[in-house]
């Protein structure tokens, strides 16, 4: 998947980057990869630190209402790139933050399009976040590395983007993949698991009636 990312840059970057006269024709690429790079790197940190929350509010939009660039997760990758650019382009730090300005935000809501969007399969929660979690990058490991947590992070994901779940409930699910604690069983009658949840009891729950 990581060969689709960098189609979306190539695809949001003819004007910043191949037409700008401050880049050579032979280092386009280049500047395609580092902004590739921040990406993926930026949201391996995001998980490494154990907020799986904010990278799903992030990939089912439901974090982007205040304008892309102005999500945390958002504005620390563009932060980066814009670091990353100026230090191996020699790039004024003007240059450098009208390029990533112009190329991060349609990267990453055609990435959060399309990542929330079920019927497109080229890009999905579980294939980015097991990616994630499997240390891998965010989007270098198949679903498997999900599936083998006992996650369904496209089941979340979906159900997130399309109002079915809230940020509270996706908060409680992320603090005890991570080990941050028992999440409270969605059906007060239904005992927590030993040593962890019930994230089949939790969802069931909250889909219940919906």
């Amino acid at each position: 998947m990581l060969d689709q990312l960098l189609g979306l840059i190539q695809e949001h970057s003819q004007q910043a980057i191949v037409q700008n006269p401050e880049i050579p024709n032979s280092q386009n690429a280049d500047v395609m990869h580092t902004l590739m790079g921040s990406i993926t790197g930026g949201l391996q940190e995001q998980a490494q630190s154990g907020n799986i929350q904010g990278i799903m509010g992030l990939l089912s939009g439901k974090e982007t209402g205040n304008g892309i660039m102005n999500n945390p997760i958002v504005a620390s990758i563009a932060g980066n790139a814009v670091s990353a650019i100026m230090q191996k382009f020699g790039l004024s730090s003007s240059s450098a933050g009208g390029i990533v300005s112009s190329v991060l935000p349609g990267v990453l809501g055609s990435l959060i399009n399309k990542t929330s969007n079920p019927s497109d399969g080229s890009f999905d929660f579980n294939s980015i976040l097991g990616g994630l979690l499997g240390g891998g990058g965010a989007t270098a490991a198949s679903p498997a590395a999900a599936a083998a947590s006992g996650f369904d992070f496209n089941q979340i994901g979906y159900a997130l983007a399309d109002g079915k779940l809230d940020m509270n409930d996706v908060m409680s699910i992320g603090k005890s993949f991570m080990g941050g604690g028992n999440a409270a069983p969605a059906n007060p009658s239904q005992p927590k698991e030993q040593g962890g949840f019930d994230l089949g009891g939790m969802l069931g729950g909250f889909f219940g009636g919906k």
